[in-house]
């Protein structure tokens, strides 16, 4: 018999709950639609009674130790409050931890859901065998988070890690944030079809518009299937994409100088379209990492998850993730346990 948390996952579109062991084995994990327009109040409340209904399925298992949940948004680590979540609308300065608490009966550790991913990794994935590690989430936007010692920095009040929000270009794009230039509008999914449409705009890009009016649901991955058959103005999307994504991990190599820079999030699907333009560009702009360089940054010989055996503090290692969509569920469940 093992203790047992629950990990979950909270999306502006999905909500994910797994039941999972305190040495990391999945017991079981359900997925169910969000409904935001209906509220927080259902929203949540379909959440704990999907936790209800884990803890009662494996209650002879071994001990419940608690549930850690992941939101999208900026979280008040004192108080358990989301602040801001521009995915979940109505939810700004809501008490998100106390009510769970209050429905469960149990404790439960709130935080962003990309330093629950980065955690996930930390546990069972990527940088399982690094004390200091850095995690990119590639998404809608661009969530980070930062590890050291083994723990996640949360800076002065727990908004460190706002990678999306680098200014890579001075008088860029303008981000919904209010800057210009910020890294989640040159290097996201979103950013991706923005790129995709002004092609189409400029008259210039024949086959994105064929796709665009042909898909319903245009998306990132519509063109990088395009980018993969050799289309070049999908292919030129996916170089910028790199280019951008470049800047931003120069930035943070050069002023952290961690052992390892784990990429997640639905697009590093991409990762050979994009992923070429990064390192060029990282070489280029980071003194720290052409001196840290590893001998196969691509991965190309031995895969990335390999690079994680062999790294050493010498090295500056950049790969992706290992445990997908999950990694948030895994860090959410460890939280309590740790």
């Amino acid at each position: 018999m093992s203790d047992f948390s629950i990990g979950v996952d909270l999306g502006g579109t999905n909500l994910r709950i797994a039941a999972i062991t305190t040495d990391g084995q999945l017991l079981e994990k359900i997925t169910l639609g969000v409904k935001v327009a209906l509220g927080r109040d259902h929203v949540i409340g379909e959440m704990c009674d999907a936790i209800h209904r884990l803890t009662d399925q494996y209650k002879n298992e071994g001990k419940f130790i608690g549930a850690g949940i992941g939101v999208p948004g900026i979280i008040d680590m004192e108080t358990g409050m989301l602040r801001k979540s521009a995915n979940l609308p109505g939810w700004s300065d809501y008490p998100v931890r106390d009510e769970i608490e209050r429905r469960l009966g149990a404790r439960v550790s709130l935080d962003n859901d990309a330093k629950m991913a980065a955690f996930g990794e930390k546990w069972l994935g990527a940088g399982r065998d690094v004390d200091n590690m850095a995690m990119i989430t590639l998404g809608t936007g661009i969530g980070g988070a930062i590890i050291l010692n083994r723990k996640i920095v949360y800076g002065m009040n727990g908004m460190a890690g706002e990678f999306g929000h680098v200014t890579i270009e001075p008088n860029g794009v303008l981000c919904g944030c209010g800057n210009r230039g910020c890294a989640e509008r040159y290097a996201s999914a979103t950013a991706v079809v923005r790129m995709a449409r002004e092609a189409i705009e400029s008259g210039e890009a024949p086959s994105l518009a064929r796709i665009a009016g042909s898909d319903a649901e245009f998306s990132a991955k519509s063109i990088y299937n395009l980018a993969i058959q050799g289309d070049e103005h999908a292919q030129r999307i996916f170089r910028r994409f790199g280019t951008a994504l470049g800047m931003l991990l120069a930035d943070l190599v050069n002023v952290l100088n961690l052992d390892m820079y784990v990429i997640g999030g639905g697009v590093v699907s991409a990762w050979d379209a994009f992923a070429p333009a990064m390192f060029e560009e990282l070489r280029t702009r980071s003194l720290v990492y052409a001196a840290t360089t590893p001998e196969d940054p691509l991965g190309k010989r031995e895969g990335a998850a390999a690079q994680v055996v062999t790294s050493t503090r010498r090295k500056t290692v950049i790969t992706q993730a290992l445990l997908g969509s999950d990694a948030g569920l895994y860090g959410a469940a460890r939280i309590p346990a740790s």
